[in-house]
């Protein structure tokens, strides 16, 4: 791409899907057809449409799903709405891997080659399609669908369809009605025309060859989704919290989630005043269920107390560690609770703009917090004076476009913002500086859902579940090879024996991977590790978000190392040497002792382990920091390559 402007017209359809978004350009300058001599003489409008340059995404999100790709007068039409030069829209479009500024047919899809996918058969699935040359498919990172392995995901852009609504299980819209059809309350939350949706996306989990052929040929004939519950093996059973409503309420029905006790939390916490709630989580002992497990309260007081008038709350729903789904499961089951959770979050850290950053692979998550923000938002749960406090508060879907950087922080905002999707050094540090150089909290999907127990019981309460040091329940998702794969809510404390006996264990076990790809494997003589925070730090491992990816002794371990070294180099954002050029090195040594062993592997073990110092040591942000990890297990806890 060019510097400057192209000499080129959109089409009418690319037209339309920018307009959708942007709204009519007011003047040729921005894009409008004919110029008249008022705007011979002046120009009006720049520094205004800079001010939108966050649009961006949503934007490319409206081509893309609507032609299928982005051409150069499409890009050329978004930038000069938006006053962004044409090198640096390309530069954020082929940030993404959801997008393609390559012609490309309306149908794609996309099979899950990851950790989970490839111990369940995929490679079965790209064998099938690459025997079939008319089909158009991608190999994909981790789809979030890993209870149901092997998964594949298809997408058809094309204009907006009328709904179709047909009887489906928990009441879901069929897979005939466009999303942009579908809950058409919750389409304001974004934008001038709210964020936009391929024609039709549809989930292909368990996949087979011959299902992923059918839905091909007949893309409009795929079968619906399973319901959220069917994730959740404990679902309808007692003593769950996080998951007790998800197979239980309408995740469509307000009225259902309210009588369930939903919004009990939210009077609570205008009883009590934002200082109050704040006072609340810091006495439930809340840490972030992300990885890294910072004081939720702690962050939430530090935002609250900057000087700055404008405060953000962002929920990172962009859940893309292999491995990882129960924010999913969350979002598609529990809608209600996350938008009550971002409401009180809100309130306590005095942000009136929440924003949910959302994985593009989510078509159903999104669909579904999109109409619950649409009813808040109609019964006076959300807007301009909710419940009639006088605190106003509104809430924002972004999607993402497949870039697992994105669930890094401050990733989030540059992607929200309309930059590249690329981490910002720290200091300054989110609660200071955060999105639109605001003081913004950021939270992940599970960490908010648990305020609102916390307020329904007290923080004290809550903290008599689990440890001392790390309080509450944990949600974990299991998969691989387990006779009964899913998220399983534990309190902290439990060990993975107790997890892995619950999802049924291979009889010959090899390794249990913790934390997905950033995280450690263990041996099967260490189950009995307690599944805190505490408690994996002290074995030599980590948490993580709460992936248990079981392998028995049929998976071939070299191969899943080396998915791990292609998964970090295809992620890494390239901003920072150690990681652009560590994941290249990491997956190069690795592919040349993949079927090595002892002394003729040793020369490249060396290596790995000075690469990773090195990633670990100097990397901008957790991607470097963490690609080593799993390798380094394997190599010391389970002797691979010996």
């Amino acid at each position: 791409m060019d510097l400057h402007f192209a000499n080129t017209e959109p089409t009418d359809e690319e037209r339309a899907a920018v307009d959708a978004v942007l709204g009519p350009p007011a003047s040729a300058w921005e894009g409008a057809v004919g110029r008249t001599d008022a705007e011979l003489r002046w120009a009006r409008g720049g520094k205004e449409a800079r001010d939108r340059r966050d649009l961006l995404l949503p934007a490319l999100h409206a081509v893309n799903d609507r032609i299928g790709w982005l051409s150069e007068s499409a890009l050329d039409y978004i930038c000069r709405r938006l006053t962004v030069p044409p090198a640096e829209a390309y530069g954020v479009a082929t940030f993404y891997s959801l997008f393609s500024v390559k012609p490309r047919p309306a149908t794609v899809l996309y099979v899950c080659t990851d950790l989970t996918c490839a111990a369940k058969g995929s490679a079965e699935l790209c064998d099938a399609l690459s025997d079939t040359p008319t089909a158009s498919w991608e190999r994909s990172p981790c789809l979030g669908l890993c209870e149901r392995a092997p998964a594949a995901l298809l997408r058809r852009a094309g204009p907006p369809a009328p709904a179709t609504r047909e009887a489906t299980p928990e009441g879901t819209p069929s897979l005939h009605e466009s999303a942009s059809a579908r809950g058409a309350a919750g389409r304001g939350a974004s934008g001038v025309g709210g964020e936009s949706a391929p024609r039709l996306a549809a989930v292909l989990a368990p996949a087979t060859p011959a299902t992923l052929a059918s839905a091909l040929a007949e893309p409009d004939g795929a079968a619906p989704e399973q319901p959220a519950a069917h994730a959740v093996p404990q679902a309808g059973q007692d003593g769950l919290v996080l998951l007790r409503r998800v197979g239980v309420v309408d995740p469509y029905d307000l009225d259902d989630y309210r009588s369930m006790g939903g919004y009990t939390a939210l009077r609570r916490a205008f009883a009590l005043g934002p200082a109050g709630v704040i006072r609340e989580v810091l006495d439930a002992g809340l840490v972030g269920r992300g990885g890294a497990a910072f004081p939720t309260g702690r962050k939430w007081e530090a935002t609250a107390r900057q000087p700055e008038r404008v405060h953000y709350l962002v929920c990172n729903a962009d859940e893309s560690e292999p491995g990882t789904f129960k924010d999913r499961v969350l979002m598609e089951g529990d809608p209600y609770a996350v938008v009550e959770a971002m409401t009180i979050a809100g309130y306590a850290v005095g942000a009136h703009r929440g924003y949910i950053y959302l994985r593009g692979e989510y078509p159903r998550a999104h669909e579904r917090l999109g109409h619950a923000i649409g009813r808040a938002r109609e019964r006076g749960l959300l807007g301009p004076d909710v419940l009639g406090q006088g605190y106003a508060f509104d809430i924002e879907i972004r999607s993402g476009a497949g870039a697992y950087i994105c669930g890094e922080e401050t990733a989030i905002f540059n992607s929200i913002e309309g930059q590249r999707g690329e981490p910002r050094s720290k200091p300054p540090f989110p609660v200071e500086s955060g999105l639109f150089g605001k003081p913004t909290a950021v939270n992940n999907v599970e960490t908010l859902v648990n305020v609102v127990p916390i307020l329904e019981r007290g923080g004290e309460a809550y903290a008599r579940t689990g440890t001392a040091s790390s309080t509450g329940t944990k949600l974990f998702c299991v998969s691989g090879n387990v006779a009964r794969p899913g998220v399983y809510e534990l309190p902290f404390g439990a060990s993975l024996r107790d997890l892995i006996a619950l999802s049924g264990p291979p009889e010959r076990l090899r390794a249990v991977l913790l934390g997905g790809a950033a995280g450690g494997f263990v041996r099967p003589d260490e189950l009995d590790i307690p599944l805190t925070f505490e408690g994996t730090r002290e074995a030599g491992t980590t948490l993580g978000s709460g992936v248990v990816l079981v392998l028995d002794d049929t998976v071939e371990l070299p191969r899943v190392l080396l998915r791990i070294a292609e998964f970090f180099r295809d992620e890494s954002c390239g901003q920072c040497v150690p990681c652009r050029v560590g994941t290249v090195r990491q997956e190069e040594a690795l592919h040349r002792i993949k079927d090595r062993t002892g002394a003729a592997a040793a020369g490249d073990i060396a290596l790995l382990r000075d690469v990773g110092r090195t990633m670990r040591d100097a990397s901008i942000c957790g991607l470097g920091q963490t690609a080593w990890n799993a390798v380094e297990s394997a190599i010391d806890r389970l002797g691979a390559f010996e």
